[in-house]
């Protein structure tokens, strides 16, 4: 039996021009703030460790849930570092040959460019969210020290602006106007 193979259609990546420097560099600033950044408290938060937080409360909260609920957190900021990536580097306009069923093929322009400006507003607006929400109840007695707002929202802020400012480049080098 031989192995199947899928027929490479030619792709014009050689005509896509590279990204800019502010392009790439928003880019990577995106995608360490989402992995560097975001993963690894949630990843000792998710292990049960109340790190910054009231242990009984933590405790309580990590039992029915908290746990897998950061692991699925975590997950999906890995992937929002490889689509920030994906932004500005070669498999972001073609799938490379490890991707069953679609080696080869040019990636969706829409579907990446939309999801990008997706997850952007999604965690600008998540911000602005957490901004207003630690300005009123910041002495508040939660879960987490409210500390953690002041860690996040700059974290939050480059993952975001990053994120835009690649899709916003991917976009216009691969328009179809080009």
């Amino acid at each position: 039996m031989s192995a199947v193979t899928v027929p490479c259609r030619p792709v014009a990546v050689a005509e896509t021009p590279p990204p800019s420097r502010q392009a790439v560099r928003a880019a990577y600033a995106s995608a360490l703030s989402a992995t560097l950044g975001f993963i690894p408290l949630h990843a000792v938060w998710a292990l049960g460790i109340p790190l910054w937080a009231d242990e009984d409360k933590f405790r309580t909260w990590y039992a029915v849930g908290g746990g897998p609920y950061l692991l699925v957190l975590s997950v999906l900021a890995l992937m929002a570092g490889v689509l920030a990536l994906s932004l500005v580097r070669p498999w972001g306009l073609v799938f490379p040959g490890w991707v069953p069923l679609a080696r080869g093929r040019r990636v969706p322009r829409r579907t990446l460019t939309a999801t990008a400006y997706t997850v952007s507003a999604f965690l600008l607006l998540y911000t602005v969210w957490a901004a207003v929400q630690m300005v009123a109840t910041f002495d508040d007695e939660g879960i987490f020290s409210s500390w953690i707002v002041v860690y996040g929202i700059p974290q939050f802020l480059v993952w975001g602006i990053g994120l835009f400012i690649a899709a916003r480049s991917y976009r216009a080098r691969t328009s179809s106007s080009r």
